[in-house]
């Protein structure tokens, strides 16, 4: 599968990664997990991206991948839900990265994302000297912002992070459009989140009160037409080579899930002409949303 270097941090990703939030499931069965982490990797796919509250994701991937650590970067976000410490304080990015390390039998985290805090929070010297002082001692390499709108605006200028973590599909293209060619020229890694924006396509009707509901209503306004492609394909080759984007996530379950969107990538980018419909669609209609839902 195609790498990309991610940003000037020094790390290489591959341009599909895994979004292992239902890795973490407790419903998915433990020799289903392990299946379909073996099988990311085996496929070329050397992103991996997890968070501490996705269940038993972080435990999962320590558990059946701590000897093939050295096959993908490690991605994960913190900042609330540990013991014994507040959450967005230092100590409890302090304590929850040392959490993290040990459920993923590892000695180092990639990639650390402070967590879809708010802006005031996301710019507190304290939050950020922590990060600091985690990458300096070796246990993160890259320091981290996963959010939207103008928090992630303001990561992406400041200085502080390497990399951002942001939605980027089809219906969701402030980000790519208002902070993505910024971060690219500051050298930062891009992880592309939503690629698939939820599947909205496969409602015949508003899925009220699901989170696909405003993709879905975005999705009728601009009337796109994939043509040839399912939506699946069309979706994912837009946001995996999206200008700025690192490596697309997509969370699955299901190992045909991912060997589909394996496949879908290795097509490379959409033909010009549906990329400029999408174009046309987004300037008529896509300037007034704004940021993520």
């Amino acid at each position: 599968m195609q790498e990309r270097d991610f940003g000037t941090t020094g790390l290489r990703v591959s341009i599909l990664g895994l979004g292992a939030g239902q890795v973490g499931a407790e419903a998915l069965p433990e020799t289903e997990a392990e299946r379909l982490l073996h099988r990311t990797l085996d496929l070329g796919i050397t992103l991996i991206d997890t968070a501490r509250g996705y269940g038993l994701s972080e435990e999962r991937i320590g558990r059946h991948l701590a000897g093939r650590r050295d096959e993908f970067v490690l991605s994960t976000k913190g900042g609330y839900s540990v013991e014994d410490a507040e959450d967005w304080t230092p100590g409890n990015i302090r304590l929850g990265i040392e959490r993290a390390l040990r459920v993923m039998r590892t000695d180092r985290i990639d990639i650390f994302h402070l967590h879809s805090c708010p802006l005031d929070t996301l710019r507190r010297e304290d939050l950020l000297a922590e990060l600091d002082r985690a990458r300096d001692a070796g246990l993160i390499r890259v320091a981290a912002y996963s959010g939207e709108n103008e928090a992630l605006a303001w990561a992406a200028e400041s200085g502080r992070f390497g990399s951002l973590q942001t939605s980027v599909n089809l219906t969701d293209q402030w980000s790519l459009h208002h902070v993505l060619p910024g971060a690219a020229a500051r050298g930062l890694g891009v992880i592309a989140k939503r690629p698939i924006a939820n599947a909205a396509w496969q409602f015949s009707e508003r899925p009220v009160g699901q989170y696909a509901e405003v993709y879905w209503e975005r999705l009728q306004a601009l009337r796109l037409d994939p043509g040839d492609l399912d939506w699946n394909e069309f979706a994912l080759r837009f946001s995996a080579f999206a200008l700025g984007v690192s490596s697309a996530i997509v969370g699955t379950a299901r190992v045909e899930n991912l060997e589909r969107n394996a496949a879908v990538v290795e097509k490379g980018p959409l033909p010009v002409e549906l990329l400029e419909q999408i174009e046309t669609a987004w300037n008529e209609h896509g300037q007034e949303w704004g940021g993520e839902v």
